[in-house]
């Protein structure tokens, strides 16, 4: 018997690889105190982060700890890149606040599960490489939304306004904002703008300590002041409270987080959740949305670290890391993760040599909660709301926003303006599915314009030498699919009577799909029926096994594949000469 060889086909990616490369280029006591400073930096700055992340959300801030502590770690240790810094971000605001509103906060962590669940199979699928078919009008125009969205749903807190009832619908939620103008409180401003000018000039002093740590300390000493005078101000303690196991308290909870079922968690009623086929119907829309975001923002991120380290990630270990910190990171409270790209541009900047400073930063995040939730307590929503509003400013790129509108092409700014508008006034989930399928009809659109069919004549550069009377030889160039096949097959049923052999030349086709395919077999058959004999010249093996299996055979006289036009020549006097001593 012969041994047969293995085939190399599909291998599984290696879950953690980011944490080998690292290993395997060296790691010492050098590389670890860089891991530990950077660590320290990022988790000093995604405290604040991630208490405003989940507020915006609208879940209490706790929630945004417990996912930077778990899912960062899990993220980290399980992923396919040396440098992101995961946890929760302000992308996915504007796709969480919805659920929470419509199913509560169990409903986001059995959302988030879903789509950790979807994040793996797409990274067991070694589907990584196909997010950067995303186009960057697509994503540039839901980013700007989302930062629309962002900086809309903090006016309250940064106003200080009453009775404002927040909802899924942008133009609900600015009317509401609008009716409720008259209820500003001037001290609440007061403490948003002082934090809003501390996170705008802090860093222009070059002082090496991070702009929202100094922003969120400038405006709670501001509240304290207020709060001194005798003035009301709304804090986390004020807003949020909290019960565990017969504990209870303001503020948030003073221990690491712990084991929690989500399903048993309260809907939006306060009641907990009824699990069955009919609310997964409704969560795997917005669980695919988060799926598809979390995957670019991950990816994109791990390409910018790449960029400025000199490294390469892994894509498809890096979903597998994030679907693995999703579907885990519920059972302890926490809600969606991904890279957080200022994050980890800090984390790099710091200098992070592992995906162990993204461990460190976990750990500090979790001391944080653990050594000062009562402190936490103190930070006013206001301060907390301006924190945001400098996120939604940096996240809508507002100079690649309006570059991009001076500078691209029409169909471009319209496939970018679609995308702000639908996020801005519907949802990202409608914004991203119509900005892909605008963008996927362009594209085709463009593709087909490139294939083209024409006739070549005797003498041409393309044509063979000499065309025996009665031969017409057309050139198609060009792939052949569903958007161009049968634009460059209608040229063809156009026949001059005196042609009896049609040479097609087809070595410039680069590919043929399912939708040319039959366009093709139903050319050769109605050229059967008048007669007029085929003949392919250039087409690859593994084209014509496909024409093969579509029933497009050989047929003497009639239909024939070849490799040069010299050969079709040839042959189609043959066919010729055969054709008239059977009349004669």
């Amino acid at each position: 018997m012969s041994r047969s060889t293995p085939r190399s086909g599909y291998r599984l990616p290696v879950p953690g690889s980011a944490l080998l490369a690292a290993w395997r280029a060296g790691y010492g006591l050098a590389e670890l105190r860089h891991d530990l400073m950077a660590g320290l930096t990022i988790g000093i700055v995604a405290v604040p982060l991630s208490m405003a992340l989940a507020i915006a959300t609208g879940v209490p801030p706790q929630h945004g700890l417990y996912t930077a502590i778990v899912a960062g770690a899990i993220i980290a240790l399980t992923g396919g890149s040396r440098f992101n810094i995961s946890g929760p971000t302000a992308a996915f605001v504007v796709i969480l606040f919805p659920i929470v509103a419509s199913h509560g906060v169990g409903g986001l962590l059995i959302a988030t599960q879903m789509a950790g669940l979807i994040l793996t199979a797409l990274g067991l699928a070694r589907l990584g490489s196909l997010i950067q078919f995303v186009p960057y009008p697509v994503v540039l125009g839901f980013t700007a939304g989302i930062a629309v969205v962002i900086a809309l749903l903090q006016l309250p807190h940064f106003l200080g306004l009453a009775g404002v009832e927040l909802g899924d619908s942008t133009p609900h939620n600015l009317a509401a904002i609008v009716r409720a103008a008259p209820t500003l409180a001037p001290a609440e401003l007061g403490i948003g703008l002082v934090t809003l000018a501390t996170l705008i000039l802090w860093p222009r002093l070059k002082i090496p300590v991070p702009a929202p740590l100094v922003g969120l300390i400038a405006g709670t000493l501001a509240a304290l002041a207020v709060s001194a005078a005798g003035v009301e101000v709304a804090t986390i303690a004020s807003r949020f409270s909290w019960e565990f196991q017969g504990q209870g308290g303001s503020g948030i909870p003073p221990f690491a987080p712990g084991l929690v079922v989500p399903w048993r968690l309260p809907g939006p009623d306060g009641t907990p959740l009824v699990v069955d086929f009919a609310l997964i119907r409704e969560l795997l829309g917005p669980a695919l949305a988060i799926a598809m975001l979390a995957a670019i923002e991950s990816l994109l991120c791990a390409v910018v670290a790449d960029g400025l380290t000199r490294t390469r990630h892994d894509p498809n270990a890096e979903l597998i890391g994030q679907g693995l910190g999703n579907m885990v990171v519920p059972f302890f409270g926490g809600i969606t993760a991904t890279a957080a790209l200022a994050r980890t541009a800090t984390n790099i900047r710091s200098g992070a040599v592992s995906p162990l400073a993204a461990v460190v930063h976990a750990l500090v995040v979790l001391l944080a909660v653990v050594l000062l939730a009562g402190v936490l307590g103190y930070v006013p929503m206001a301060a907390l709301a301006a924190l945001l509003f400098i996120i939604a400013w940096n996240m809508s790129e507002a100079r690649h926003f309006a570059h991009t509108l001076k500078s691209a092409p029409g169909s471009d700014v319209a496939v970018l303006v679609i995308c702000f508008a639908l996020t801005v006034v519907f949802d990202m989930v409608l914004a991203v599915a119509v900005g892909m399928g605008l963008a996927a009809a362009l594209f085709i659109r463009r593709m087909a314009s490139l294939t083209e069919t024409r006739q070549l004549h005797a003498g041409e550069r393309e044509a063979p030498p000499t065309l025996p009377r009665g031969v017409a030889c057309y050139d198609i160039n060009g792939p052949l699919f569903f958007g161009a096949a049968e634009k460059a097959v209608s040229s063809l049923r156009v026949v001059d009577p005196e042609v009896r052999v049609m040479m097609l030349d087809m070595r410039d086709v680069p590919s043929l799909d399912g939708t040319a395919i039959v366009a093709l077999q139903s050319l050769v058959e109605e050229l059967r029926i008048e007669r007029v004999g085929v003949i392919f010249v250039g087409l690859p093996a593994r084209m014509v096994i496909k024409l093969k299996r579509a029933g497009v055979r050989r047929e003497a006289g009639r239909l024939a594949m070849v490799a040069s036009q010299a050969h079709a020549a040839r042959l189609a006097e043959r066919w010729l000469a055969l054709e008239a001593r059977h009349h004669g």
